[in-house]
């Protein structure tokens, strides 16, 4: 079995993040794993996502699963931990945690299941190797 590593991204909640009830929209979430995973690609995989572009390949999320335990509020901080559980031929399962900042406690975890596709098309498209062993860290 692969164990990969996970990396961290800190944010804030922005004041457009919060919705009548004066907490983060539960849609906000999946904002702050795609902004983590956008960093974390670039500066930890050493390809991010205008490398994928520029090859013609791109990422669609295929499914998106968020166990929500505790909300966040305007002002606060939160770290933003990814890390790749597996692959498959055409895509990978990228599992996150968002957990509250300074106190540490889980505000939310789940997986995001995504497929490469070749942008021209949309449709899926192997993952190349040397894709595969830049992430397999």
């Amino acid at each position: 079995m692969n164990v990969f590593s996970k990396f961290e991204t800190e944010l804030a909640v922005r004041p457009d993040d919060i919705d009548l009830y004066q907490h983060v929209h539960s849609t906000r979430y999946l904002d702050y794993v795609l902004a983590a995973r956008f960093e974390q690609m670039e500066k930890h995989y050493g390809m991010s996502m205008p490398a994928f572009a520029a090859r013609g390949l791109g990422w669609w999320m295929k499914t998106a699963n968020v166990h929500f335990k505790r909300p966040l509020g305007l002002g606060d901080r939160m770290v933003v931990r990814c890390w790749i559980d597996h692959f498959t031929e055409t895509g990978c399962r990228v599992c996150f945690e968002i957990d509250k900042l300074p106190t540490g406690k889980r505000v939310c975890d789940g997986h995001c299941d995504y497929t490469l596709v070749t942008l021209a098309t949309g449709r899926a498209t192997p993952l190349p190797e040397d894709v595969k062993a830049k992430y397999s860290i």
